[in-house]
C-alpha cells in the first residue's frame, strides 16, 4: 500500500508550504488533512477555496456544519465526522441534533431534519434529487440553497476521499469527537 506523507509548513511540497503555514497561524494548529493534501498544492489550495466559498453560503453556520457533517457520515469518513462534530458544537447546533447526524437518526427540529434528509439524498443518489428539491423547497429553503448544498459536496468529496486515501490520522485535538460509523457513533 502507498503511504502518503503528513505534511508541515516547514517540509512541504511547493506552494503547500506557505498554504499551510497560513492555516496554522489561522487555527492555531495545522490540521492533519492539511497536511495530508499538501501533497498537491493545486489540491490544497482548492479545499481551502471550496471551504472559504461555502463559509460564504446562505445557510448559517449551524447549518453549514450540519451539511458538512451529514455528507461526512453518509461518506463514512471518521476524521470529518469528528472534525465536524466539534465544529457543530462550536457553531451551537442542538448537541441532540449532531448525535442524530452521527448515529443516523431524524433530527427532532424539522427544518434541520429536511436539511439532513436532502442533503444526505443529494450524497446518494448523487445529484438524481430532482423528486426531493420540492420537499426542500416546502420546508422553507430556496434554489439558491439547493445550488449551495452541491458547493458543500464538492468540499466534503475531496476531504471525504482524501481521507479514505491516504487514511489521514485523526488529530488530537479531535480524539474526544471520534467516530466509528453510525452503529458505534
Amino acid at each position: 500500500m502507498t503511504d502518503f506523507t503528513l505534511y508541515t509548513p516547514d517540509d512541504a511540497p511547493g506552494k503547500s508550504g506557505e498554504l499551510l503555514a497560513d492555516v496554522q497561524q489561522k487555527m492555531g494548529f495545522l490540521p492533519n488533512l492539511y497536511g495530508m493534501m499538501a501533497e498537491s498544492d493545486v489540491t490544497l489550495e482548492a479545499y481551502l477555496t471550496l471551504s472559504k466559498l461555502v463559509s460564504k453560503t446562505s445557510f448559517s453556520p449551524a447549518e453549514q456544519q450540519l451539511i458538512l457533517l451529514a455528507i461526512s457520515v453518509e461518506n463514512g469518513c471518521t476524521y470529518c465526522v469528528a472534525a465536524h462534530s466539534s465544529g457543530a458544537r462550536m457553531a451551537k447546533l442542538d448537541k441532540a441534533a449532531i448525535e442524530a447526524l452521527r448515529t443516523g437518526k431524524p433530527i427532532d427540529d424539522p427544518r434541520l431534519e429536511a436539511l439532513r434528509v436532502f442533503t444526505e439524498d443529494v450524497v446518494v443518489e448523487r445529484g438524481y434529487s430532482k423528486d426531493t428539491v420540492d420537499a426542500f423547497i416546502a420546508a422553507g429553503f430556496t434554489r439558491q440553497n439547493v445550488l449551495e448544498i452541491l458547493l458543500c459536496v464538492a468540499m466534503k468529496t475531496l476531504s471525504n476521499y482524501t481521507n479514505h486515501l491516504v487514511d489521514t490520522p485523526l488529530d488530537d485535538v479531535l480524539a474526544r469527537m471520534a467516530w466509528s460509523g453510525k452503529d458505534g457513533a
